[in-house]
């Protein structure tokens, strides 16, 4: 890819970023400074004319408590948009903030945002166009398990095999690298939002206890594991009785959430088994000897790599701040981005 000479002297100048936009989390990488922002997809809206009022964490407090004439949303749903005015909005919102870091004007800048490895083009053209429209010089889109894979520190453009699994909130993206592209990817959108409804689902049909997304997550968060583990816990969940419709409280174990969301892992793990089937011998060898990745926020689930490792028969680790590897490597492909170009995957549109 051809970086124009004009907008590569702008670059000199503009605060490009790297966006991780997640369905659950908004991640901003500005180049030179690191990561600047790391705030929930949420967006609070007016319901008649549909203006944003309220984006980032200070909407996420507000889920489930708004009156009848705003509402809460998100505008992503497993991995892509779902609204394309409201993304633009929290978009533009959020390149704003990222601007804030720089006392003096600067140019538009150029950004760097990951997308899921199973997008459509129409999926793909949606995630350019609306971070085109919130302010930006020119939009190059990344796969998210390459972006991961960048900011785990994997040599994928290297001789060998590396495998890569990013479970986020919308979805699971797993993919195997080698000499810089991608050999074999499964995009699931089974991720920590199926998680959270699977906690939901359990409790209702368990003790007839409604209970919202926010206390799913919470349980998620401090219980939740994908293996046994030495120190059994108990979490106290707040909802309403479907039967007597009164608010009422029960008691749930760290056993139970597991045996909830046991489903949810099966699939993330039978997915993965599905992926090594289709890898080359050589490169199943190379795997043996470096292990899996495991990245995304889902991939702090406690005894998860201990229960892919197990399942795999491969060592499983969990990167080094798993939540913001793919804004990391949405990052590093700034610091180079003419040498870095092999990672981007192209649209019509996109600048050369």
């Amino acid at each position: 890819m051809a970086i124009n000479p004009l907008n590569w002297l702008l670059g000199l100048f503009s605060l490009d970023i790297g966006i991780d936009l997640g369905t659950a989390n908004t991640l901003v990488h500005v180049r030179g400074k690191g990561i600047v922002l790391n705030e929930p997809s949420w967006v609070v809206i007016e319901k008649r004319t549909k203006q944003p009022i309220f984006i980032g964490a200070e909407a996420k407090e507000m889920v489930g408590r708004t009156p009848a004439n705003i509402v809460a949303l998100r505008p992503l749903r497993d991995g892509v948009i779902s609204d394309f005015d409201i993304t633009e909005a929290m978009l533009e919102y959020f390149i704003g903030k990222a601007h804030e870091q720089s006392v003096a004007p600067v140019p538009r800048p150029r950004v760097v945002i990951g997308i899921p490895s199973g997008a459509t083009e129409v999926e793909k053209r949606a995630v350019f166009d609306a971070t085109m429209a919130a302010g930006a010089r020119e939009t190059y889109l990344i796969e998210e398990p390459t972006a991961a894979a960048l900011g785990a520190d994997l040599p994928i453009g290297e001789i060998g095999g590396s495998m890569i699994v990013d479970i986020g909130g919308g979805t699971t993206e797993v993919a195997v690298h080698s000499l810089g592209g991608i050999v074999v990817s499964r995009s699931l959108r089974v991720a920590g939002d199926e998680m959270d409804q699977d906690i939901i689902s359990y409790v209702r049909n368990k003790y007839n206890l409604l209970i919202g997304e926010r206390m799913a997550e919470r349980a998620k968060l401090s219980l939740g594991s994908a293996f046994p583990t030495k120190d059994e816990q108990t979490i106290t969940l707040r909802g309403r009785n479907l039967v007597s419709r009164l608010p009422e409280a029960v008691e749930v174990s760290s056993i139970e959430i597991r045996e909830a969301l046991s489903g949810s892992v099966k699939v993330i793990i039978e997915t993965l088994r599905d992926a090594i089937d289709e890898i080359p011998p050589e490169i199943i060898a190379d795997l043996m000897e470096v292990g899996v990745c495991l990245a995304g926020g889902g991939s702090q689930l406690k005894g998860l790599d201990e229960r892919v490792s197990n399942e795999l028969n491969m060592r499983a680790w969990v990167a080094e701040d798993p939540m913001t590897c793919v804004v990391r490597g949405a990052g590093l492909i700034l610091d180079n981005l003419e040498v870095n170009s092999q990672f981007l995957i192209s649209t019509d549109r996109t600048p050369v």
